[in-house]
C-alpha cells in the first residue's frame, strides 16, 4: 500500500534584513525544481513588497530580452518537461490556508513549499505560520548585532507556547551566509561555540559572499544566478559553496 506523499513546509526566516532569506529561497527553489527534479511551490508572504513574485515578473521580461537566457530557458523546459514553479502571493496570516487550497486543487503535489515571510515577528500571522513549518533555516552573517539578534529571536521562538497546528518535530537550523573569506576562522568558531552551548543547530557549510547574490538576470550578462525561471550555473554555485550547501540541505530535510 502506497503512503501519501508528504509535502515539506520550509521557511528561511530571520529578524534581520539583508542577510539573504529571499535570495536563498529563490536559489534553493530553482536548483531543486529545475535541476534536481523536485516539485516546488513558493508562498510569497512578504507583504507589501512581495519581492519574489515581483522577481518572477522581472525574470519573464529579462529572459525575453536576452538571447542567451532565452535559449537556456527553451532548452531547459523542453528537457525537464515541466512548468516553472508557482509563486503565490498572500499575507502571512492566510499562507497556510492558501497553500492547502493549492494542494487540494493541484495535479502535481509539491515536494516542498517554501514560505517567504516578512522579517518582523510581530507581523500578523508570522509566528503562527513559522510554528507550522517542518524546517526553519535562519541565515546569519558574522556581525555581532546580527548574531545576537538571531540567537535572541531563535531562543524566544523555541520557548513560545505550543500551538494547535505546530509541528511537534520541527527542526530549526542556523547557517552562515555571506561569509567573508578574509574573516578569521576563529571568529566563526567562537560564535559557533556559543550556538552549541545554547543547544542550537548550525550547518557545517558556510556560504561565501559574492556580488552575484545582489544581481539578477538583467545585469549579469550571459550568466545565470538569482532567477526564478532558471537555476544558478554550476560554476557560480561552486564559487559560493552553494553546491555543498544544497547537498547538506537535502540531507537535513531528508528529501
Amino acid at each position: 500500500m502506497e503512503t501519501a506523499k508528504k509535502t515539506l513546509k520550509i521557511s528561511f526566516s530571520t529578524q534581520k534584513g539583508g542577510v539573504g532569506k529571499s535570495t536563498m529561497t529563490t536559489l534553493l527553489a530553482s536548483i531543486l525544481h529545475y535541476r534536481l527534479g523536485y516539485h516546488v511551490l513558493i508562498m510569497d508572504c512578504d507583504f507589501p513588497q512581495y519581492s519574489l513574485s515581483n522577481l518572477r515578473e522581472r525574470d519573464k521580461k529579462n529572459i525575453m530580452l536576452n538571447e542567451y537566457h532565452k535559449k537556456a530557458a527553451m532548452k531547459q523546459f523542453q528537457t525537464i518537461d515541466k512548468k516553472a514553479y508557482p509563486i503565490i502571493r498572500c499575507k502571512a496570516e492566510s499562507a497556510l490556508e492558501k497553500s492547502e487550497e493549492f494542494l487540494e486543487q493541484s495535479l502535481e503535489i509539491p515536494d516542498i513549499i517554501f514560505y517567504d515571510l516578512p522579517g518582523t515577528a510581530n507581523t500578523k500571522g508570522v509566528l503562527t505560520t513559522l510554528k507550522a513549518m517542518d524546517y526553519i533555516f535562519s541565515p546569519m552573517t558574522a556581525d555581532r548585532l546580527v548574531v545576537e539578534s538571531t540567537l535572541a529571536f531563535t531562543k524566544a521562538f523555541l520557548e513560545l507556547p505550543h500551538l494547535e497546528n505546530e509541528r511537534k518535530e520541527q527542526v530549526l537550523t542556523l547557517f552562515w551566509n555571506q561569509a567573508d573569506g578574509r574573516e578569521k576562522t576563529s571568529l566563526y568558531d567562537a560564535y559557533e561555540q556559543v550556538i552549541k552551548e545554547l543547544g542550537l543547530k548550525i550547518m557545517k557549510i558556510r556560504i561565501m559572499d559574492s556580488k552575484r547574490f545582489r544581481k539578477e538576470s538583467d545585469d549579469i550578462g550571459n550568466t545565470i544566478f538569482r532567477s526564478s525561471l532558471l537555476p544558478a550555473e554550476a560554476s557560480a554555485l561552486k564559487t559560493t559553496r552553494m553546491d555543498l550547501f544544497v547537498e547538506e540541505f537535502i540531507k537535513i530535510v531528508e528529501l
